[in-house]
């Protein structure tokens, strides 16, 4: 009798697995968590002397006369344009350089070494729990300063698996900094070259838009 309680046993767990086989797709759904899915426009592009060409390009159409109002670039283009064809803001360690519009902010990415960062004490007791070489990641908006000039305002830095605290970033922005720094630059901010002509710069919809300024009625 046991064996034969066994084999009924087995038959109706076989009957219930090709039943439950068979009605997958009507409750599979209720109790397996979607996989999460990346926006499209938040992919992780890499910054490449093309893409900082066709940034400047665009950037410098707002300068010409009866040029168009406003221009939208890739994070790619603008991130190429920033970092590597007018501030140059990143150590020259770095390697594997990307960039994402998430949300309302650009973020750019990088390996590079620590040590390039270490000296500005930032880091502090930090910087023992790291790699010689780890990821880095920047977020921040634009900010028209004046005619001419513009900054990159970090809002978060990631080192690792690490947020950096929000007192600590202007130590860090001033290791990453390169030569004298504007007046009326913020703490935490990057100089950017712009046009003259530029009078907004708004991150939204994935992309990055530059707005040229309209003349004033008299």
């Amino acid at each position: 009798m046991g064996c034969i309680a066994r084999l009924g046993c087995l038959t109706m767990l076989a009957i219930f697995a090709a039943g439950a086989w068979l009605t997958r797709d009507r409750w599979i759904s209720k109790v397996v968590a979607p996989a999460a899915v990346t926006p499209t426009g938040s992919a992780w592009e890499p910054l490449t002397p093309e893409g900082g060409a066709r940034g400047k390009k665009a950037i410098d159409a707002l300068q010409t006369k009866g040029g168009p109002a406003f221009e939208n670039l890739r994070a790619g283009e603008i991130a190429s344009y920033v970092f590597q064809t007018v501030g140059r803001a990143l150590p020259a360690s770095a390697d594997s350089v990307q960039a994402a519009v998430i949300g309302d902010a650009l973020f750019v990415r990088a390996i590079v070494r620590v040590k390039d960062l270490a000296g500005s004490g930032a880091l502090g007791p930090l910087g023992g729990l790291l790699n010689d070489r780890e990821r880095i990641s920047l977020g921040g908006t634009f900010r028209v300063i004046r005619p001419g000039l513009s900054e990159f305002q970090v809002r978060e830095i990631t080192l690792r698996d690490f947020k950096i605290p929000s007192g600590a970033i202007p130590r860090l922005i001033q290791q990453l900094s390169k030569g004298e720094r504007p007046a009326g630059l913020d703490p935490n901010a990057l100089p950017v070259m712009t046009p003259r002509d530029l009078a907004d710069v708004r991150i939204a919809n994935h992309q990055v838009t530059l707005y040229k300024a309209t003349p004033s009625t008299p």
